[in-house]
């Protein structure tokens, strides 16, 4: 039986189980965001970290190396979406200012490591696909940014 994963957050950097070939892909009308929660990872139940999910956003692409070659295509695959639905998913945390993300990501930590650990390595294996995130370099330099002004006040 052949199976694909399509991954847009750790699995590109960290993927934690035997897989026969590696492909770099994307998916049309979607973008990553750090809307999801993680209680289990990069965070706790007390103070969750944010990874990213995927966001319907059309016009987007979560990932192209070459735009010209836009095949090959597949078609009827099954997709498993997070639901921003809090009542369904309980680690959805949605939408939130720059600043606010950035903090939360600084002072998470989990049984996996720090959040910002997670933002910083997702950066830099997008970055070495040729993949300049706008979302992940933003939420990124942000944290960044408070990393620095908490250094120069000690």
């Amino acid at each position: 039986m052949v199976m694909w994963v399509f991954g847009y957050g750790s699995l590109i950097w960290k993927t934690g189980f035997h897989y026969d070939e590696r492909v770099v892909g994307f998916i049309r009308g979607y973008r990553r965001v750090f809307y999801q929660g993680s209680t289990d990872h990069r965070g706790t139940p007390d103070f969750p970290g944010r990874t990213v999910t995927l966001q319907a956003f059309p016009g987007e692409l979560c990932y192209l190396e070459d735009p010209d070659s836009m095949t090959p295509a597949i078609n009827g695959v099954m997709v498993y979406m997070a639901s921003p639905d809090t009542r369904t998913n309980k680690n959805y945390l949605g939408p939130a200012p720059l600043e606010e993300m950035a903090k939360q990501i600084i002072h998470a930590e989990g049984p996996s490591g720090p959040n910002r650990d997670y933002i910083f390595h997702l950066e830099n294996a997008l970055n070495q696909l040729g993949c300049d995130d706008l979302h992940v370099r933003d939420v990124a330099n942000a944290v960044r940014k408070i990393l620095l002004e908490m250094k120069t006040d000690l």
